[in-house]
């Protein structure tokens, strides 16, 4: 769509001269003849621009300046003068103005003022909705748990966030990759800088390219003006690389090549840009693998793998799995106006004896499915799909989820002990907890060799 242009001037062949620019240009263009009117059409068509001159028979330029930026605050305002000074300059600048020009114009200068500020209100409103759809979908249910696994991920979340370095973040697909590089950027220095994620395997090499550094005017066929790359556009934020790995080879050299010398151009382009955004990239495949395949640069993968964080499987930490139940039945609960208490105990034992391939992001859809298809205030191994329904423990779990949790750490511990010949010391080491420790749940769950 067009950006649309306001101009207030009282000087009628001027005002129409001007215009006469602009749409040949492609400008939706709209005139007023003195300030008064200018303020009615800025209420009715909210335009993208508004080029306003200062002396005018009635109220002048200045006299409505706040009246437009508080009726249109996303709009901007360019004030024009055949007599510039610089108090006047000032003023208009203290009431809102974003530029000041003066008369006789020059229209190329003028059209290059004006794409600056659609090229600026396009990148912000880029920004605001890749972070709005960054927050909408990032939940913390991914740090949810007490087991080892995930207590590490948060000690290293915790470690690096303060820092610049770049992160490395690898795990299956569902473990929640996007989640913890927004937890980083959420408690680094930076947290009210823009967080931008990009998925690298969703556009082709030339898109990609352009999306990440930017390109300029003629570049390449469809690039008819200037574009602001994502890397510029996080300045000192946070730029997240998911699925690092899909990058082309041609175009690893280059981001590398930024890497280093913390700087890029826009495609097509002479300018050089700093790099002052912090990088976070993300994988789910081995990239060890894939530099042995000569899919990946090794070179970029020493740069990238400044700090790694590798996520646990959902499999790997199946003691969280009550837990994390009980957060989807709190979230569900809410969203969808039901009034679930908990899972019965052969669908607890079921969904511990399931080994999760699609990870949390599974366990989250089968509990949303589960709470849709279950009647009452529990869920039933009814609700689930059959091929978890079919993977039953031997384990009994109560209806209470602090039961269900402490009959599992029961049987993990006994079964542990068991592979132990009831050598507690030995167990406690295998375990990674302290003797006291093991002595004591023991004590709790009131286990014995008889178990």
């Amino acid at each position: 769509m067009a950006a649309k242009i306001l101009l207030i001037d009282d000087e009628e062949l001027f005002r129409e001269d001007f215009a006469l620019l602009l749409r040949n240009e492609g400008y939706e263009c709209i005139t007023a003849c003195s300030a008064e009117e200018g303020l009615n059409v800025v209420q009715d068509e909210l335009p993208d621009i508004v080029f306003s001159d200062i002396v005018m028979s009635g109220k002048s330029g200045i006299d409505v300046l706040q009246d437009i930026n508080r009726i249109n605050p996303d709009g901007s305002v360019i004030i024009m003068t055949s007599f510039g000074t610089l108090e006047t300059a000032i003023k208009a600048f203290r009431y809102g103005a974003i530029d000041y020009i003066l008369k006789p114009i020059e229209i190329e200068e003028v059209l290059i003022k004006i794409e600056r500020i659609i090229s600026h209100k396009d990148l912000l409103n880029e920004v605001k909705y890749l972070r709005r759809e960054i927050i909408d979908s990032s939940e913390d249910f991914s740090f949810i748990g007490q087991s080892k696994p995930i207590k590490k991920v948060k000690e290293l979340i915790q470690r690096v966030a303060p820092t610049n370095s770049t992160v490395l973040i690898s795990g299956e697909s569902g473990t929640g990759k996007e989640v913890v590089a927004q937890a980083i950027h959420q408690i680094s220095n930076n947290a009210e800088k823009p967080f931008v994620a990009i998925n690298c395997s969703s556009l082709q090499e030339n898109l990609l390219e352009s999306e990440l550094f930017g390109h300029v005017k003629g570049a390449f066929t469809g690039a008819t003006k200037d574009k602001v790359g994502f890397m510029e556009a996080a300045g000192e934020g946070t730029i997240m690389l998911d699925e690092i790995s899909e990058i082309p080879i041609t175009l690893q050299s280059k981001l590398l090549r930024v890497l280093e010398q913390k700087e890029f151009y826009r495609v097509g382009g002479t300018k050089k840009y700093p790099l002052n955004a912090r990088i976070i990239a993300a994988t789910n495949r081995d990239l060890k693998q894939s530099i042995k395949k000569g899919e990946f640069r090794e070179d970029l993968f020493y740069r990238i793998a400044v700090f790694e964080i590798e996520l646990p499987t959902l499999k790997d930490r199946k003691e969280d799995i009550p837990l994390l139940v009980e957060y989807f039945l709190m979230k569900f609960n809410n969203e969808m106006k039901k009034k679930y208490i908990g899972a019965s105990s052969d669908t607890i034992k079921a969904l511990m004896s399931y080994d999760w391939p699609g990870n949390i992001r599974e366990l989250r859809n089968v509990i949303e499915r589960a709470m849709i298809l279950c009647e009452n205030k529990t869920i039933t191994i009814n609700g689930l799909p059959s091929q978890i329904r079919g993977n039953s423990s031997q384990v009994e779990f109560s209806r209470n989820l602090k039961t269900a949790v402490n009959s599992y750490e029961k049987a993990f511990i006994t079964q542990s002990l068991k592979e132990n010949n009831w050598n507690k010391e030995e167990t406690a080491k295998i375990l990674e907890i302290n003797p006291s420790t093991l002595y004591r749940k023991i004590a709790e769950l009131g286990i014995t060799e008889e178990n």
